[in-house]
């Protein structure tokens, strides 16, 4: 059964639910600060090494901030499910902006407009994602999902796409560097974008589902969205 934008979580101790709005805090201090430092050096590599996969990469790391951020905004109120609905818009909006931006770029990509080069920054760069933010969007749909925050689990879905955009972005930077195949990375961020529409439109509706904690962490297979 689908949470109700800005409903609180049944049963659950007033001291607990402090303790995982903390935790929420800190999970998107440490994904903002991550992502700063991620877009400034996929940037800064992707400017260097004329990149259109590293910058868009170093774009997306923003576009993860913003989407941290409206969380982070939520949870700094009294009452952060008074603001669910407006974290959702936000985190929305960035779904839909990621999507967007990656899809002109994978279709130009694929037009030979530009190309992904070798890069070992950006190969490293995207190894240390890979390791990074499954974790931290794990961490974050766990701690939402307990909390009953439909924001929150939207959040964690954006981090993870995250995740998606790093294993795109090294296959596309090895395949390039070993093949040249530049446009390996172009094909998987087109799935990606729409992975991201489709998010985008959920979370729009506020139909992000809080899963129990079971199904997340493969105890038991469940459909969420029941």
């Amino acid at each position: 059964m689908k949470p109700e934008t800005g409903a609180p979580s049944r049963g659950l101790d007033p001291r607990r639910r402090g303790v995982l709005q903390r935790r929420i805090r800190w999970i998107v201090a440490i994904t903002i600060s991550y992502n700063v430092v991620e877009a400034i050096i996929a940037l800064a590599a992707g400017t260097v090494a004329t990149s259109a996969a590293l910058i868009g990469f170093g774009l997306d790391s923003i576009v993860e901030v913003l989407s941290a951020a409206a969380i982070a905004w939520q949870f700094s109120a009294p009452d952060p499910e008074k603001r669910e609905r407006v974290a959702l818009r936000v985190i929305a909006f960035s779904f839909f902006g990621l999507a967007a931006y990656v899809s002109v770029d994978a279709t130009l990509s694929l037009f030979g407009v530009r190309e992904a080069v070798h890069s070992p920054v950006g190969i490293g760069l995207a190894m240390a994602s890979l390791l990074v933010m499954p974790f931290l969007s794990w961490w974050e749909r766990r701690t939402g999902t307990e909390l009953g925050s439909v924001s929150a689990v939207a959040d964690s879905k954006q981090t993870l796409i995250c995740a998606y955009l790093s294993a795109a972005l090294l296959i596309g930077l090895l395949l390039n560097t070993l093949l040249g195949w530049a446009w390996a990375d172009s094909l998987a961020a087109l799935f990606i974008a729409g992975f991201a529409v489709r998010e985008g439109i959920e979370a729009w509706k506020g139909d992000t589902c809080a899963v129990p904690v079971a199904a997340l962490t493969g105890e038991r297979t469940v459909d969420p969205c029941d």
